[in-house]
């Protein structure tokens, strides 16, 4: 029924596009503003552990309104479309391997105040998008930790030293590809990483939406 109505309200009112309010196509995100996002190399931001990390774009801009609107300030809508940026890019690196897919997990709290982990929604429209299942599951953040973005490399490691947990029985068999939206020093990546490795599970691949401006 809410669904209904959406729609309806939708043929009313036309959907602004959230970037640059045009509401000529009635989107959420215009193709004018979609296409102004503009991809990194299509090659490894680093190497972590023997494990690749990709991103695929520059924290900025656009980009960094995508990634915000939807993080911070309910623009759930936005998931499909920084999840099809992921995965425009993905496609180039040309990995035709299954995935189980694995966004990464916020604390119990987090979700409280946020409502919602924003890439668990990114991760869910990914699948969508290349047919890879997801997986909620594998990992467990169980600790609280601080916001990273003020914290150094080292501060950011010690925050998420032991922060989180891996239900092995949810393995399910198939390479892991973990989502996040920025990588700036690696630290989430890494633990995650370290993680994994402690519980057999060694072929992974990260890719994160951005990174900052090098």
């Amino acid at each position: 029924m809410r669904k209904i109505i959406e729609a309806f309200l939708d043929l009313i009112y036309k959907k602004k596009c959230y970037f640059c309010k045009s509401s000529k196509y009635s989107l959420k995100m215009c193709p004018s503003c979609y296409n102004e996002l503009s991809y990194s190399d299509f090659c490894p931001n680093r190497i972590i552990n023997g494990v690749n990390i990709y991103a695929c774009g520059i924290y900025e801009k656009i980009l960094q309104k995508l990634i915000r609107g939807l993080k911070y300030h309910k623009q759930r809508e936005l998931a499909f479309y920084l999840a099809k940026f992921m995965y425009d890019y993905w496609v180039n690196i040309n990995d035709k391997r299954e995935f189980q897919v694995v966004p990464t997990p916020l604390h119990k709290n987090r979700i409280k105040k946020r409502k919602y982990n924003h890439m668990e929604l990114v991760a869910e429209e990914f699948c969508k998008l290349n047919g890879y299942t997801l997986n909620c599951e594998l990992i467990k953040r169980i600790k609280d930790t601080k916001p990273q973005y003020k914290l150094s490399r080292k501060e950011r490691l010690s925050n998420l030293s032991d922060a989180f947990e891996v239900n092995i029985s949810k393995d399910q068999g198939k390479p892991v590809l973990i989502l996040d939206d920025i990588c700036t020093t690696g630290a989430t990546f890494e633990e995650m990483i370290n993680v994994l490795h402690k519980n057999g599970i060694t072929d992974i691949i990260c890719i994160a939406s951005s990174c900052p401006v090098c």
